[in-house]
């Protein structure tokens, strides 16, 4: 005997899918420059997130978390005491130094051996066109970078490569 079951007439309900890891970098850098008191909801709780949050600690933003929801209090950007680790990310890797080659201090960013291995030249040859000074290993192309940053001009750039994180 087959048995079927009837359509219902509504469905109800909500989902909430997990956050995603490209906005959640972006999400927290932004609203870290941006001033005030931000509360970003449904964060990716991964490593390569929680690299980001630490480094922007390092900077002096006050972030706390709520299981995946972050307060983040923007404020002074002050300067680092010691290179930033970003771990294994290498979106956190990228979009910080566009971050940090606009500030006027000089910073480092490290990671471990994997990122050490993975080329930056495309993110520092439009940031040394902007102005920035980046210097890094094997012909400035990895890492550790060393930025000096600060008085950044706009520039018109195609990419070789398209890339969000260096249009970021």
């Amino acid at each position: 005997m087959e048995e079927r079951i009837a359509s219902p007439l509504q469905i109800s309900g909500s989902i909430t899918p997990p956050g995603d890891k490209s906005i959640s970098h972006r999400a927290v850098i932004f609203n870290a420059i941006a001033g005030g008191t931000a509360v970003i909801e449904n964060y990716c709780p991964g490593e390569d997130g929680l690299s980001t949050l630490n480094v922007l600690r390092e900077l002096g933003f006050s972030i706390n978390s709520y299981g995946t929801d972050i307060r983040i209090g923007g404020g002074l950007l002050t300067e680092p005491k010691g290179a930033l680790d970003v771990g294994n990310s290498g979106t956190t890797m990228r979009l910080m130094a566009g971050f940090l080659a606009g500030q006027n201090f000089r910073s480092c960013l490290t990671g471990d051996k994997s990122i050490q291995s993975r080329p930056m030249g495309r993110i520092i040859e439009p940031l040394r066109l902007m102005g920035a000074e980046i210097d890094g290993f094997q012909g400035s192309q990895m890492a550790p970078l060393s930025i000096k940053g600060g008085g950044l001009r706009g520039i018109h750039y195609r990419l070789p490569i398209p890339s969000a994180q260096v249009k970021s």
